[in-house]
C-alpha cells in the first residue's frame, strides 16, 4: 500500500512539475506600420518639442505609457506623431526616454517583479493578471520590463 501511495505521489510530482507555471505571454514587436514605428514613453513625463533640441519650444507633455509613432530619428532624438490623423500633434522627443518597437509582456497570473535577475533578490512589485508592459531586454530565463520609469526583472 505504501509503495502504491509513493508511486502515485511520484507520478503526480512528475506530471505537475512538468506543467510549469506559465505566467505570461510575450507579444512580438509590431514592426513598421503605415506611418512609422510604435514607441512608448518610459518616464513619468516627457516633453514633446518643436525641434530636436532640449532648448526648443515645448509643445506638449507626454505621460508614462503614452503610445507614439516614430517617423524618423536623428542622434538622440525621434520625430513622432501622437495619432494617425492629419491633425495629430507631432514633434521631437529624446530617445533616452522611449522604447521604439518594443515586444510586450502580458501576465497570465499574479507575477512577482524582482530588483535583479534572482528570485532571492528583493521583490519590487507584484503585477496583477493581464498587466501589459514593454520589454526592455530578455536575458536567459529573465525578462526586464519597464515599471513607470524603473526596470524590473521577471522570471519566465
Amino acid at each position: 500500500m505504501k509503495k502504491q501511495i509513493l508511486a502515485v505521489l511520484l507520478i503526480m510530482t512528475v506530471v505537475f512539475g512538468s506543467i510549469g507555471f506559465v505566467q505570461a505571454e510575450v507579444i512580438s514587436a509590431y514592426g513598421q506600420g503605415q506611418i512609422g514605428l510604435q514607441a512608448v514613453v518610459l518616464c513619468e513625463e516627457l516633453t514633446l518639442r518643436e525641434s530636436a533640441s532640449s532648448s526648443s519650444k515645448a509643445l506638449k507633455t507626454l505621460k508614462y505609457g503614452t503610445h507614439i509613432i516614430v517617423t524618423k530619428q536623428t542622434t538622440g532624438w525621434a520625430y513622432c506623431v501622437l495619432g494617425d490623423s492629419e491633425n495629430s500633434p507631432a514633434g521631437w522627443v529624446n530617445t533616452d526616454y522611449i522604447t521604439i518597437d518594443p515586444a510586450w509582456y502580458r501576465t497570465d497570473a499574479k507575477t512577482s517583479v524582482y530588483a535583479w535577475n534572482s528570485t532571492a533578490a528583493p521583490k519590487v512589485g507584484l503585477l496583477d493578471k493581464n498587466v501589459i508592459l514593454p520589454i526592455l531586454k530578455i536575458e536567459g530565463d529573465w525578462i526586464v520590463v519597464s515599471l513607470r520609469g524603473a526596470a524590473g526583472w521577471i522570471h519566465k
